[in-house]
């Protein structure tokens, strides 16, 4: 069994201020280029501000070329979400987890106490991912890690003005979650416009 301490939120010093909600353009967030096959805009961790928001580690968007990828590497007590935006990404792990996940489709692998993956994008179109990582919730650290993968067909969605707004994790949700928190992601049309529900007394809000 890895634990890990849950540490406060670290943001970088003056970056936010004593104000119940902040805009920041995406622009002032880094976009990276380490390889040549990859591009990475990061919200949280990595090279941006927001080294770190309570338990969540990294929230970035991520294009990999045509026949390209992660190759196997190990992690440890996360919880990892992606939604795949365009193309497609091919997944492997070590509890025999695999597929193809499509444009619209929910990936979840929890980490457990340990586990090898693969990410790679076999097709000959580029793959644009939202990728999402969270610290398990301390008493699910040491669990066996397991794989899960939801259909776009299966996700909640609503109307709300003019996006449709799915619910990614959440009560209401098909995916099983061993962190504290809620995700959701809306499609806005063209000029349109939506509104968003106000956290609760004990949650904070982030978009991306």
């Amino acid at each position: 069994m890895v634990a890990f301490r849950f540490q406060e939120t670290v943001i970088a010093p003056d970056f936010v201020a004593a104000t119940a909600l902040q805009h920041f353009p995406a622009a002032i967030f880094p976009t990276i280029h380490p390889i040549d096959w990859l591009t990475s805009h990061f919200a949280v961790g990595g090279w941006s501000p927001l080294q770190r928001l309570s338990g969540m580690l990294t929230a970035h968007m991520t294009q990999i070329a045509p026949h390209n990828g992660f190759t196997w590497h190990p992690h440890r007590a996360l919880e990892i979400y992606t939604w795949v935006l365009e193309g497609e990404l091919y997944h492997e792990d070590t509890t025999g987890g695999r597929g193809i996940i499509q444009a619209g489709e929910l990936q979840r692998m929890f980490a457990g106490d340990y586990i090898e993956h693969q990410e790679l994008n076999l097709s000959s179109e580029p793959a644009r991912v939202i990728q999402i990582w969270f610290v398990a919730d301390r008493q699910h650290q040491g669990l066996p890690p397991h794989y899960q993968q939801i259909g776009r067909g299966d996700l909640p969605v609503r109307q709300v003005g003019g996006a449709k707004v799915y619910s990614l994790i959440g009560d209401d949700s098909p995916i099983e979650q061993h962190m504290t928190g809620r995700l959701t992601a809306a499609r806005v049309d063209d000029d349109g416009t939506t509104t968003l529900e106000l956290p609760s007394s004990n949650e904070d809000l982030f978009l991306y």
